[in-house]
């Protein structure tokens, strides 16, 4: 589920909510306020790990509208939300706002939609150092000098390029252990994972608003997300693929489309091999 259709499923509620009664009887002007309320609702991360998948102000700015207090709004929405298809848990949370845990099942439909867009987006062998420095630069502001060549971490365009390098290599490592990725069926519920997922899960919306310095730091969060869970990506050893191998390698792969279209829209190379 990402933060759009998230935010198709509040509105809904709101409006439901509104139109059926459970919010008392509304005057004309409130009814009149309603119209207005979709472009002042928002969905997003929230601000403190361990608080969900995404939080929402839609209570607050619905009590403004309504004139009721805001926790009561949401505990009407609260009660409501969670009754919808692809969320577990609904939590009020503060002066009003609500914190959205989305069902396992959204989870891996959201990593099978964005893995299945794998080949979209151009890759190269290698990268192009010039070209890439100067794609990086004009989209980030950054000096084009020397530090965005060095081969380190703390060098954003190098972590991103290394981490879609990683990406390629961990779809290579599972051919040549005879799997496949495969989401469906497990719930992403580590905290690592929740994490990468949820930067995944904002990759489009960011993009579509055309500012290439956010973009940036959007591809460089989902890098370190995918850094953070790519030793469990692949057995040990002796062991056996596991259906969680399976899973992870989905999201792996999913993480590396992303940082392949990010880069793209970058102007910059998404090298297979760094």
């Amino acid at each position: 589920m990402t933060p759009a259709q998230l935010s198709r499923t509040v509105l809904r509620t709101v409006r439901r909510a509104a139109g059926d009664g459970a919010l008392g009887e509304l005057s004309p002007g409130a009814l009149e306020a309603l119209d207005g309320l979709p472009e002042r609702i928002t969905v997003g991360r929230p601000p403190r790990p361990g608080c969900g998948d995404y939080a929402t102000n839609a209570a607050l700015r619905l009590a403004a509208v309504t004139g009721r207090p805001a926790r009561s709004v949401a505990e009407v929405l609260r009660e409501r939300l969670a009754r919808e298809a692809g969320i577990a848990d609904v939590v009020v949370a503060g002066p009003g706002f609500l914190n959205i845990t989305v069902a396992g099942e959204a989870r891996a439909e959201l990593v099978e939609a964005l893995a299945a867009r794998d080949g979209e987006y151009a890759v190269a062998e290698r990268t192009d150092p010039a070209r890439d420095v100067r794609g990086w630069a004009a989209a980030t502001g950054a000096e084009p000098g020397p530090g965005l060549l060095e081969q380190r971490e703390s060098n954003p365009l190098f972590l991103v390029q290394y981490a879609h390098a990683r990406a390629r290599a961990l779809l290579r490592g599972a051919r040549a252990l005879g799997f496949a990725p495969e989401a469906g069926g497990y719930a992403y519920d580590t905290p690592r994972e929740a994490e990468l997922l949820g930067a995944l899960a904002e990759y489009e919306r960011i993009a579509a608003l055309g500012d290439t310095g956010r973009l940036a730091r959007r591809l460089e969060t989902v890098a370190d997300g995918l850094l953070g869970i790519h030793a469990s990506v692949l057995p040990v050893g002796e062991q056996k693929p596991l259906a969680a191998h399976r899973a992870r390698l989905a999201l792996a792969q999913a993480a590396g489309t992303v940082l392949a279209g990010g880069l793209s829209r970058l102007g910059v190379t998404a090298p297979v091999h760094l």
